[in-house]
């Protein structure tokens, strides 16, 4: 039941609307865009889009429960908070208030180690799990010392992307001649662009913390996680933000799943936006849903408020997204309550989850 008393947010794309009227059109940019043609982030959205559901009828399924286990917490959907650098750019609270409004609904977040008020800070924030997601900028030394950090602030997971050996060219940005402060204060790029499977291998032999990679797109690489003992695989493309021309998270999914073959857990993110995007994902054999542009229009619009109000309306369109499905929980689906191929309705855009947007609503 969603909770906002002035009854400002009751559709997702209000979220939109309000944040757009908040933000900068720098900052609107740097959240809605990404790389060169942006074809990557328009294949997100096509991949989730081509993806139908196969609802089963006369089962009772009076009794949904959306909710799922992550790392011994219950969370009541199985959705988390990606990594976003720069958080304060969105609400002054930045990466704390996204800890209170994920926690106050029942959801993980994940910090990118480019958002402030930084690691300790944002863990005394938060109520719920939380991961820690790190760029690399130092040797081993400088990533032990970040390492031990987020041990010691409690964090439940740890976190490496693994998709940015070289900074992408995002022409929305350039073309405005707008430099990030963040990226621009941004030093040791150079060890991201050298990491590899030696580190992995490293961190493993060295740490209990259990381990996610960021930025698998291909069952090779997933396999390979597999075989250094990874325990989160996490296939995302960073939001079309990194390589242009690639391909939508939900069309590598089903690899990737095949590749791992159970023997690590399974994250996705990429353009996921409604409840029903959630059942196809988990269906595909997803464990959990990063969200990210979601969740930043709802920090924009009403800080850690909006987030808690927004998981709402997003709990409520899953719940009967399951039950009109046929199942009455997420451990119910499989891939027989999906079909690939299904013809798109609507051009794959940024915001073509929310056609009612183009007709003024």
């Amino acid at each position: 039941m969603v909770s906002d008393n002035e009854g400002r947010f009751l559709v997702l794309h209000e979220f939109v609307k309000a944040a757009k009227n908040k933000l900068s059109p720098n900052i609107w940019d740097y959240l809605v865009g990404a790389t060169e043609t942006e074809t990557t982030l328009r294949r997100n959205r096509m991949a989730i889009d081509t993806v139908a559901l196969r609802p089963r009828v006369l089962n009772d399924v009076s009794k949904v429960d959306a909710s799922v286990d992550f790392f011994g917490h219950k969370i009541r959907l199985p959705v988390f908070c990606a990594p976003v650098g720069s958080l304060e750019s969105f609400e002054a609270g930045g990466g704390a208030s996204v800890a209170k409004g994920a926690g106050a609904f029942g959801v993980p977040y994940m910090l990118s180690s480019v958002s402030q008020p930084g690691l300790e800070a944002c863990a005394e924030a938060a109520t719920g799990p939380k991961i820690f997601q790190l760029y690399v900028r130092g040797g081993d030394e400088w990533v032990d010392g970040i390492v031990e950090r987020a041990i010691a602030a409690g964090y439940d997971a740890f976190c490496l992307t693994v998709d940015t050996a070289h900074y992408s060219r995002r022409e929305r940005d350039i073309s405005k001649r707008f430099i990030k402060t963040w990226r621009a204060a941004n030093t040791g790029m150079d060890h991201q662009a050298a990491l590899s499977w030696r580190e992995v291998k490293r961190f493993k032999d060295k740490y209990k913390i259990p381990l996610i990679l960021k930025g698998i797109g291909t069952g090779e690489d997933a396999a390979i996680a597999c075989d250094h003992g990874v325990d989160v695989v996490y296939c995302s493309n960073h939001g079309g933000r990194q390589l242009d021309g690639g391909r939508g998270s939900l069309d590598i999914l089903p690899e990737i799943v095949e590749a791992v073959a159970g023997r690590a857990k399974i994250m996705v993110d990429g353009s996921f936006t409604r409840g029903t995007d959630l059942v196809k994902a988990i269906a595909l054999g997803a464990d959990w849903v990063g969200l990210g542009r979601l969740y930043l229009y709802a920090l924009a619009a009403d800080g850690a408020a909006g987030m808690r109000t927004m998981f709402e309306i997003l709990e409520d369109e899953t719940t009967k997204a399951l039950g009109l499905t046929g199942v009455n929980s997420f451990a119910e689906l499989n891939r027989s309550h999906v079909h690939l191929g299904a013809p798109p309705v609507t051009m794959p855009h940024v915001h073509s989850a929310f056609p009612l947007l183009g007709e003024g609503y």
